[in-house]
């Protein structure tokens, strides 16, 4: 038998044993030295990291919340460090995070009274004593300024009672690129109309044609026109010019005539090198010139459909004045110096509508203008 020293030392290094049978070996296994089980917790992102907005916009910013150590729970969003006058929200907030990562949109919305320049703030996620934090950027510039200005060429058209007038629009624009719209503001004399063409644009230029007849007083008549389009922040922008219509029968006779080179299709634009004759005995200084289209005939054979006036557009001349004609003379446009690019032009829109019907249509023009020896 082991003596009770032996017996001492077989404990000893097996830990447990059984005496008076057959001993057996049982070891147990300790955790290594300092390991532990991981704790629940958080992480965040922010995506994108930064965002540039003018003052008075809001940013929009993704938070991504994951949790780790098998944590799962609701957690709260909240955003410190935001320059003054502005705030942040979080849809939706509180987060539940299980084991996929949740989502929330952030939110930071600045005002009028928002300084510029480059910030950074925090985003705490938190879930009782667990927490986390990650930074993001904002720079807030100064405010986005959209103007619009209007100018016209000519400034002042004289005509015969029964005349029309057309005057030149440009439109300049700045940070402005939606539609704008025309209006006059002026109410007109007896008999006299207004259109614009196009109306509204998203170009920079219009024409206005203002058509009297002879019923339309003489005089002299200041004519506000206004244009307008939408700007930033749900807001309005405007523009104004002054032009004058002088109706007089002041002027001399002539006569205006000019035919279309070629057939009109959807889309395409015909100049008209018109002739001026002048049947005085003096030199005649024309500085009207005005088209329109009186009427749209459809051909016999025309496929069906509509076509009418408003399948056409008119580009007036857009040359310099005052053309000069010799006493007793004639002359064409392209005599006088003036490039094709300035002369009239009549045009087939290109419409959404079925135009077959206006397939070999004849388009009668008129012409209008005012001329002094």
């Amino acid at each position: 038998m082991p003596s009770q020293l032996t017996k001492r030392l077989l404990v000893g290094l097996l830990g447990a044993a059984v005496l008076g049978g057959t001993a057996a070996a049982v070891a147990t296994t300790a955790q290594p030295s300092g390991s532990t089980a991981a704790k629940p917790g958080l992480t965040l992102q922010v995506a994108p990291a930064s965002q540039s907005i003018p003052r008075g916009q809001a940013a929009s910013y993704t938070v991504t919340v994951t949790g780790t150590g098998g944590f799962a729970g609701s957690v709260n969003l909240a955003a410190v460090g935001l320059p003054s006058a502005s705030s942040a929200t979080f849809a939706p907030t509180p987060v539940a995070v299980s084991s996929a990562p949740a989502t929330s949109k952030l939110t930071v919305t600045t005002t009028a009274s928002t300084p510029t320049g480059t910030f950074t703030f925090t985003v705490v996620g938190a879930s009782g004593k667990i927490n986390a934090t990650v930074t993001a950027g904002l720079t807030v510039s100064k405010p986005v300024v959209s103007t619009i200005a209007l100018s016209a060429a000519p400034g002042s058209v004289s005509v015969l009672p029964g005349s029309a007038a057309a005057y030149g629009l440009t439109l300049t624009r700045t940070n402005m690129t939606a539609p704008v719209a025309f209006w006059m503001l002026t109410k007109l004399p007896t008999g006299a109309v207004a259109s614009f063409a196009p109306n509204p644009t998203q170009g920079t230029f219009e024409w206005l044609q203002v058509t009297t007849t002879s019923a339309t007083p003489l005089g002299t008549y200041p004519l506000n026109v206004m244009a307008f389009g939408p700007g930033p922040n749900n807001t309005t922008v405007y523009a104004y010019v002054t032009v004058t219509l002088v109706v007089t029968k002041d002027g001399k006779p002539f006569a205006i005539s000019g035919n279309l080179a070629g057939s009109l299709a959807p889309g395409v634009a015909l100049p008209l090198d018109l002739t001026l004759a002048n049947p005085n005995s003096q030199k005649l200084s024309i500085t009207n010139l005005t088209v329109t289209i009186k009427s749209v005939t459809k051909a016999a054979n025309a496929p069906a459909g509509t076509c009418s006036t408003s399948d056409y557009a008119v580009t007036q001349y857009s040359g310099p004045y005052p053309l000069a004609v010799a006493a007793n003379g004639s002359a064409k446009l392209s005599a006088l110096g003036t490039t094709s690019s300035k002369w009239p032009q009549v045009r087939m829109l290109n419409t959404a509508s079925n135009q077959d019907g206006c397939k070999g249509a004849t388009v009668t023009l008129a012409y209008s203008g005012f001329g002094q020896g």
